[in-house]
């Protein structure tokens, strides 16, 4: 985790630099293939003795996702999720049982939903794919 690349994000992002938002970036850096919720974050920062509120958590959250540094996800779980925006596409496979996820990118997919667009007169702009199911390990428990 490079610290001063975040503070370089947040000011590139036209964000000042505090100390909660400055924490809550690095805490995605830390956790770069996490999907986060506010309530996550929150637990989190606790484990590290910050003594951050839930409101301010969902006002950074809000202002990262404006300043497209994290994207917002709702899955089947009931609240939004959180991950950092690396750039490129991918879709997400979301686990029923425990909420853990995995994420996923398949050219035949792809050219699968352009040909659909295509043959109904559309141009695709954005598009979000999420599979649920249950993962290898939740599936393990269930079998004992």
């Amino acid at each position: 985790m490079d610290h001063n690349n975040n503070i370089a994000q947040l000011k590139d992002s036209g964000l000042k630099v505090t100390g909660p938002r400055l924490k809550i970036l690095d805490l995605f850096e830390q956790n770069p293939d996490a999907h986060l919720s506010a309530e996550d974050i929150y637990r989190l920062l606790l484990e590290d003795d910050s003594d951050i509120g839930v409101a301010t958590i969902y006002r950074v959250l809000t202002q990262f996702e404006q300043a497209e540094i994290l994207i917002r996800h709702h899955f089947e779980t009931g609240k939004a999720v959180y991950e950092l925006n690396r750039g490129g596409h991918h879709d997400h496979i979301v686990c029923v049982k425990c909420n853990s996820v995995i994420e996923f990118f398949d050219e035949r997919i792809e050219a699968i939903q352009e040909q659909i667009a295509l043959e109904n007169g559309f141009r695709i702009v954005d598009h979000s794919l999420y599979m649920y199911g249950v993962c290898p390990e939740c599936q393990a428990k269930a079998k004992k």
